[in-house]
């Protein structure tokens, strides 16, 4: 009998690989990473892990199952995509938006992990005609993200948070009035890059950033492919407080800026009130700058943060996508039909 469509690993998830939309470009671009860290785990490699590590910002290894918070192969591993990882309800007002993938324990229906996931390509267009070494990957960030990544920090850390939030000298009345709040974005950065420290002992795995490295800017996959990273809520917390740091700073609210603004004042609240509307904060505290993302960085920006001998020679390699996608389940996926791709890829119509 012939196989049906899976990918490695997910046998115990909220959506039906058999089926042709379980393989959309949104659901593969979480779904295709969970099942690459279920390929590293049965392989025995272990995921590169930017964190925070005395003190400061380096790339260390960890192992799948410290990112899941349980093996990925125990029969009660269960994968939740697009889901809400129920522990954090309790510090927001409303509704907890969702995040891309939460590890969940079937055997007591306990959440486990919310991971933010992204699935990025390796070079981008800012980096792709420099030296392997200095390829980088863009990544964007979605303001929920940021809702996750402050109740991440506050779960493990609130004691310590609070002692920065009150120590931080920041006094705003009014925080949708983007001069009152500019006076204050020097101490706002250096309190959320002292938190990022601070939090070191206990900063738990947050964004799962599994790269795919191409030969150049060309579509063709460079011999060794694929790799995964992950941020701990410190490290990206970290990274939020050392972009957000340009030489506008004191005259304009950025995206950047924007973004570690949300942070502070999500965390405020938080430790304030116990919870924050963080519906209303976004929606008021957008200083002008739509509200579709939180920010973009670029490869040129991500290089120095991610740079490593995995960055450059990822470990995976072509030849093992087949290990991973199973069961013909190439043959479901959907790509986008992009004019320009097709163009690019039909050299003949030019000769």
């Amino acid at each position: 009998m012939a196989s049906q469509a899976s990918l490695f690993g997910l046998n115990n998830s909220n959506r039906d690989f058999t089926k042709a939309e379980a393989w959309g470009k949104n659901q593969f671009n979480s779904s295709f990473p969970a099942a690459l860290s279920c390929y590293l785990d049965h392989q025995g490699i272990a995921a590169n892990y930017i964190s925070i590590t005395n003190q400061k910002l380096g790339i260390n290894l960890i192992d799948i199952a410290s990112i899941f918070g349980i093996s990925p192969s125990q029969k009660n591993t269960y994968f939740a995509f697009e889901a809400q990882h129920t522990p954090f309800q309790k510090y927001v007002i409303g509704s907890l938006p969702r995040t891309d993938l939460v590890i969940q324990d079937s055997s007591t229906g306990q959440c486990l992990r919310g991971l933010e996931v992204k699935l990025t390509a390796l070079p981008d267009n800012t980096t792709c005609n420099l030296s392997d070494d200095k390829f980088g990957s863009e990544i964007v960030i979605r303001p929920d993200t940021i809702v996750y990544l402050a109740a991440s920090i506050v779960s493990s850390n609130i004691e310590t948070v609070r002692k920065h939030i009150e120590s931080s000298a920041v006094v705003v009345d009014n925080w949708s009035d983007a001069r009152e709040v500019i006076t204050s974005i020097a101490k706002i950065i250096g309190c959320i890059a002292d938190i990022s420290i601070d939090i070191e002992k206990k900063q738990l795995p947050f964004l799962l950033h599994p790269i795919w490295k191409t030969v150049g800017k060309s579509p063709k996959l460079a011999e060794n492919c694929l790799d995964v990273f992950t941020w701990s809520d410190a490290a990206f917390a970290w990274f939020i407080s050392q972009i957000s740091k340009n030489d506008n700073a004191a005259t304009q609210i950025t995206r950047q800026t924007r973004t570690i603004i949300w942070l502070y004042k999500i965390l405020l609240d938080i430790c304030t009130n116990g919870r924050c509307d963080y519906k209303d904060i976004i929606d008021k505290l957008s200083y002008n700058t739509k509200n579709d993302k939180a920010f973009a960085s670029a490869g040129n920006i991500t290089n120095p943060y991610m740079s490593c001998a995995n960055l450059t020679s990822p470990r995976i390699t072509k030849d093992e996508i087949k290990n991973i996608i199973l069961g013909g389940g190439q043959n479901l996926l959907s790509p986008e039909r992009r004019f320009d791709a097709i163009i690019f890829n039909s050299p003949e119509l030019f000769l």
